[in-house]
């Protein structure tokens, strides 16, 4: 009479319905969970968990199934990762037992946890790196654990490997765009919000020269001063909505930078003048278009700010392939070694944000000679 051959076929349409279960999820928590759940639910046992070593090697995370909320509470602690649970973190291989009780490598149950006879670890390991461990305990039929169900174990912890591995790195780019946006964030309250206050410092101590001379004008310059700030009061509303204030949009660049010119002369009493080549706007996107409203904007604060001049040029133009901004000023200028000191921040964000609509800057200045600040951005194709 002839033995039966164990069953070792791999269910395929099982562990293929319970890869697209596990690398479904995005979050790394979710895959854990789904992992256990999926690989108790596959090999029909009665407990699973899972485990995530720490940066000391014990258990960081013990995430479990098959136990009551009740049953978990008794036990108390989590396992940390001694007996069977830390050979497989720190000696990657399955272990498969047909009582736990009778190997030397078992540490015992502690108080309250409940009686669990047959075993099976097995690894969940990418690139040499151990991701974590995969638990089994006690078959629902009562039976012990086959071939089969230790290669549809290892078959499942390397989909798991994949799925946590793809959680990581959603993490991390989730983490990047968070930098990202609180970059952005920054540069638009500097461009926007902090140059506006600005902007309305310099009204309210103009203001403060008129009050005896002239205060019809006076109280003229008190309430462009209040509309001013009452706008920047809005604009910061809308950042706590998470919306983008109006005056960081740019839909029509001609006119944003003659609006620009004129509240810069409003508040600063400087001559300015502005010349566009007629245009300019088809020949860049909406994203150029910001940019180099910002860097405009940001320009003629740090003249405010630095330059005492008593005349600015600004001006765009179009030399076949490329679009230029010069923002030109007859003030004391700088040495150019000082750059970075005076300019700080705002240098920084003219040149990032030329970079990133795939331009350049350039920073000329002299004592005594002026400040011209150059913005060089290609033209959109087919413009």
């Amino acid at each position: 009479m002839s033995q039966e051959t164990p069953d070792t076929t791999i269910p395929m349409a099982a562990i293929h319905q319970a890869a697209l279960t596990i690398t479904a999820e995005l979050s790394l928590p979710r895959v854990l969970e789904t992992i256990v759940k999926t690989a108790r639910q596959l090999i029909g046992v009665r407990y699973a968990a899972l485990g995530v070593p720490g940066p000391q090697g014990t258990l960081e995370q013990f995430i479990t199934e098959g136990m009551t909320e009740e049953e978990i509470k008794r036990i108390g602690r989590l396992p940390v990762g001694k007996g069977l649970l830390g050979v497989i973190q720190t000696e990657p291989h399955t272990i498969r037992l047909d009582d736990i009780s009778q190997s030397p490598l078992s540490a015992g149950f502690c108080p309250h946890h409940p009686h669990m006879t047959t075993f099976l670890g097995v690894p969940i390991v990418a690139r040499g790196e151990i991701l974590g461990s995969l638990y089994l305990c006690d078959k629902e039929d009562g039976t012990p654990f086959t071939d089969a169900d230790q290669t549809l174990t290892e078959t499942l912890a390397a989909y798991a490997a994949v799925a946590i591995e793809n959680a990581r790195l959603y993490q991390q780019v989730r983490r990047l765009a968070v930098l990202e946006e609180r970059e952005r964030i920054g540069m638009d309250l500097h461009d926007g919000i902090i140059q506006s206050i600005y902007a309305v410092g310099l009204t309210l101590e103009h203001s403060s020269l008129l009050l005896e001379e002239d205060p019809e004008a006076a109280k003229i310059r008190l309430r462009y001063a209040i509309d001013a700030l009452n706008q920047t009061i809005r604009d910061i509303r809308n950042y706590i909505m998470d919306l983008r204030p109006q005056r960081t949009k740019v839909s029509d660049l001609n006119q944003s930078l003659h609006r620009l010119v004129r509240e810069f002369h409003a508040n600063t009493l400087t001559e300015i003048t502005l010349d566009i080549d007629s245009g300019i706007e088809h020949a860049l996107d909406e994203s150029t278009s910001a940019a180099l409203f910002h860097i405009a904007q940001e320009a003629l604060a740090n003249a405010a700010k630095h330059a005492e001049a008593s005349q600015l040029r600004v001006s765009v133009r179009r030399d076949n392939n490329h679009i230029s901004l010069v923002v030109r000023d007859d003030g004391v200028g700088f040495d150019q070694n000082e750059v970075e000191r005076l300019l700080g921040h705002g240098l920084s964000n003219m040149s990032l944000r030329a970079r990133t609509a795939g331009g350049r800057l350039l920073v000329e200045s002299a004592p005594s000679a002026g400040t011209t600040v150059t913005a060089i951005f290609p033209a959109k194709k087919g413009s």
